[in-house]
């Protein structure tokens, strides 16, 4: 029989807090006669790196699979309170996680915010471009985004409207960073407009005369602004005449008539 009696609660605490590359661990072992402890020793134990490493990827897939779900219950509460309304209780109430279990995946409520902020942004402009591409000419392309942003209105407004119409507004003059983030979504999907006619223009499929930069602005703004009205006033109608409005514009660029698109 060995003299030498390993703690195995010991082992795992300090495996855990070696670096994760290091293939080398720490271990006490305690030396006895007869079962009476007569000292206590240092040991070095080599230890595979992968097992190292499984165990630290197991914890971070945990951590961030708890910090997706925070984000994801969280993200329609701030989208339609905003972060000012937001407060703690409204998180553990919508992810029926702790105080604790929040702070501990995220360093306070305007981390969450950004990390909200940035899921919103990036499933609506996902979805916008998983529609565009759909499109091979760049007219349907361009047409595809208005249609888009009919189709997903009706859920939009269940949401608490556009998150990024709704940060910006929010956080003009309140979160700089927020505030930053909204310019940002905006002038994203404003270059990709641009781009594509830009990239028709030189195709021949949308007029030379054209100002790119006119129509995509002219284009978001519609839709943005009627989404706010639509919104408070509780009609339909001001977003459903502005996306046939920028429909009747864009097929301008390409010297289509309204009647010609049927």
């Amino acid at each position: 029989m060995s003299p030498f009696n390993f703690s195995p609660r010991l082992f795992l605490i300090v495996t855990l807090t070696q670096p994760v590359l290091t293939q080398y661990c720490a271990v006490h072992a305690v030396h006895t006669i007869n079962n009476i402890p007569v000292g206590i020793f240092l040991l070095t134990i080599k230890i595979p790196t992968g097992i190292l490493l499984s165990m630290a990827d197991k914890k971070t897939k945990k951590s961030d699979k708890t910090r997706q779900f925070i984000i994801e219950k969280a993200a329609p509460v701030f989208n339609k309170k905003g972060i000012a309304g937001t407060s703690i209780s409204d998180l553990t109430r919508a992810t029926g996680l702790t105080k604790g279990s929040i702070y501990g995946n995220f360093r306070d409520k305007d981390e969450v915010a950004v990390s909200v902020f940035h899921y919103n942004v990036n499933n609506l402009t996902r979805y916008l471009s998983r529609e565009m591409d759909k499109e091979t000419a760049i007219l349907k392309k361009l047409l595809a985004f208005p249609r888009a942003y009919g189709k997903l209105y009706p859920k939009m407004v269940e949401y608490g409207g556009c998150p990024i119409l709704n940060t910006a507004t929010e956080a003009d003059d309140t979160h700089q960073v927020l505030c930053d983030l909204a310019s940002r979504a905006i002038d994203t999907m404003k270059e990709k407009l641009v781009k594509l006619m830009e990239e028709g223009q030189n195709k021949g499929e949308i007029q030379k005369d054209t100002d790119p930069d006119k129509i995509a602005d002219i284009t978001i703004s519609l839709i943005e602004g009627a989404g706010v009205l639509s919104k408070v006033t509780g009609k339909s109608s001001y977003m459903e005449n502005a996306l046939d409005q920028v429909k009747y514009i864009i097929r301008s660029t390409a010297g289509e008539s309204d009647s010609q698109s049927h």
